[in-house]
């Protein structure tokens, strides 16, 4: 499985294009569809489907328009879908003072869900904290596993927890789950650049006892 950027670090938020051969799977798209179907077209690939490590705006905001040009369903863990109808929940309203929201996602994910692209499978860890829906996706790379974090991890930080159903001690125990990982393994997070599992869980010690 290969993991490409979409527009590095636009919109403050990252959206990355999992491929395995010709199918191809978008995680947390908060960019334009131009853009996500110029990499499809450029890797001859199709979509398959939209996968959300969590359910906060700035990781969805294009889930419906996207849903519009590709009929591909759109997959989350259980814990965030009501930040889909929900603009009080999905951070938007926080920062915006209005409401914004999406239609409901199509399949819901569990702890230990598996996620089929192409012939090989995505890995679903649940890590709430950030969130109470937030993920991890472990995807075996082309010579080795790497890990797409979303919020729950940054290269040298950790999500925040004051917003819906946060909570720092939750957060702590997701990280002390992510321990048990290979920490040489590459980290692909919501924010900023990537990192090695080690390094990013390291720094995050700064933030949080785990």
């Amino acid at each position: 499985m290969k993991i490409i950027p979409v527009c590095p670090y636009s919109f403050g938020s990252n959206t990355y294009l999992l491929l395995s051969g010709s199918a191809a799977i978008v995680v947390d798209p908060s960019v334009s569809v131009r853009a996500i179907e110029t990499l499809l077209e450029q890797n001859g690939a199709h979509l398959c489907g939209i996968l959300l490590t969590h359910g906060h705006f700035d990781h969805t905001v294009a889930v419906d328009t996207l849903r519009d040009a590709y009929p591909v369903p759109l997959m989350m863990h259980s814990g965030d879908a009501p930040m889909m109808t929900d603009g009080r929940i999905n951070g938007f309203y926080d920062f915006y003072g209005k409401e914004c929201t999406h239609r409901p996602a199509e399949c819901l994910l569990e702890d230990g869900d598996t996620v089929s692209l192409g012939n090989e499978e995505i890995k679903v860890i649940s890590t709430p904290g950030h969130s109470p829906g937030s993920i991890c996706l472990l995807c075996h790379g082309e010579s080795e596993d790497f890990l797409v974090s979303g919020d729950t991890l940054f290269s040298n930080s950790v999500g925040r927890w004051d917003l819906w159903h946060g909570d720092a001690a939750t957060l702590a125990q997701s990280l002390a789950k992510l321990k048990a990982l290979d920490g040489n393994m590459k980290i692909y997070a919501g924010h900023g650049e990537d990192s090695t599992l080690a390094s990013a869980l390291e720094s995050a010690k700064y933030y949080l006892d785990f």
